[in-house]
């Protein structure tokens, strides 16, 4: 199924500048869906921040401001500081957001499916690369279903 979710993103050339917004609002579900890890009220203010951005509230250099903040509180979580970086759902749930905040949607998405298979089933189901699946294939229905309402593809 990633393998899915990189194919859908390469033919909407999900990375180019015209496709801003599409990764802002996929970055923003994906980081969406793992929420209820998060263990920060302010990464929670700063996807809220996001949102208030796609609906035209908010300037760009306040995004730019929420992104740096958003960065900021996920490399200073507590968790942060295990070997590989992301060993706390909360921690992944938090670089989603930051990744989301910074319009790095595949790497919000990659966050996210972390923190939703280690939120799920610990360390030891995320070592095993079909829990991923189910995350990536709701993934690849969601970008898919984004670009349709935007008109993309």
């Amino acid at each position: 199924m990633r393998d899915k979710l990189d194919c859908l993103a390469a033919d909407l050339k999900l990375d180019s500048p015209e496709r801003e917004t599409l990764r802002l609002r996929f970055g923003l579900a994906c980081a969406r869906r793992v929420a209820h890890l998060l263990e920060n009220e302010d990464v929670r203010a700063c996807l809220d921040g996001l949102e208030s951005y796609l609906r035209g509230e908010m300037g760009r250099d306040a995004l730019n401001a929420l992104a740096a903040r958003a960065a900021a509180l996920a490399g200073a979580h507590p968790g942060s500081r295990s070997l590989d970086g992301c060993g706390h759902a909360a921690v992944s749930a938090s670089y989603a957001v930051a990744q989301a905040l910074a319009g790095q949607a595949r790497q919000a998405a990659e966050y996210a499916a972390y923190a939703a298979v280690y939120g799920q089933g610990g360390y030891g189901a995320a070592m095993e690369p079909e829990s991923f699946e189910p995350e990536f294939a709701w993934q690849a229905a969601c970008l898919a279903e984004l670009a349709r309402a935007m008109k993309i593809g």
